[in-house]
């Protein structure tokens, strides 16, 4: 009954299509679910963004985040995780977007207190409040997960020792070229074309497209 409609009736993540009471929304309930996994799995004591602290010496990659000795890393250290836990990194990520929600909404400029775990611990739960009018009303709500869901990625890997998923470039029936893994679940070019997970995987590599 949409389909003569200029309305959403699929997730720009994903692009699963929306059930009745989410057409005209940017992302579904499951993309909602899964960024709010990923926000969660960040934040708090014994969290993802925490847990950098423990793998910063080297070769304390892949220990799962055990707790042993000092929290204070010795010099030097890995700079993957360093650069994850630093200002500019998750947490300067995070409130950028929690300030693009607050200027979206007309709120005030967001405010934060403490270290930057504190702050990250802030951000996110002002972040989850706020997902559902994401998902309803903000255009860059692909940008968002996909953001999100690197950064918890980018830090399991590092805390886990976990290997990241293989990245490949594939081509766009345009001509433009998107960069996935094997968990991307979906992904809208620039030119407009949304693609869901099967889709993705259907499209040429790259560089054989170039070739």
């Amino acid at each position: 009954m949409y389909d003569d409609l200029d309305i959403r009736t699929a997730c720009v993540s994903c692009g699963r299509g929306l059930w009745d009471h989410e057409i005209g929304h940017y992302g579904c309930s499951i993309c909602v679910r899964r960024v709010d996994e990923n926000l969660a799995d960040l934040a708090g004591p014994r969290g993802m963004y925490a847990q950098l602290s423990y793998v910063m010496a080297p070769g304390r990659s892949g220990e799962g985040g055990r707790v042993s000795g000092s929290k204070t890393a010795p010099i030097p250290v890995r700079l993957a995780p360093l650069s994850l836990q630093a200002r500019g990194g998750v947490v300067t990520v995070l409130q950028t977007w929690l300030i693009d929600w607050h200027e979206q909404l007309g709120y005030t400029h967001p405010r934060w207190a403490g270290g930057l775990q504190q702050q990250c611990d802030q951000t996110v739960q002002r972040l989850r409040n706020l997902l559902p009018w994401a998902a309803e009303n903000h255009v860059a709500f692909d940008e968002f997960v996909r953001e999100v869901g690197q950064l918890a990625g980018a830090c399991k890997a590092q805390v886990s020792g976990e290997t990241p998923p293989r990245r490949v470039t594939v081509a766009c029936v345009c001509g433009a070229h998107l960069r996935i893994t094997l968990d991307t679940p979906g992904r809208r070019c620039g030119c407009g074309q949304q693609y869901g997970w099967a889709e993705l995987r259907q499209l040429p590599l790259a560089e054989r497209a170039a070739a």
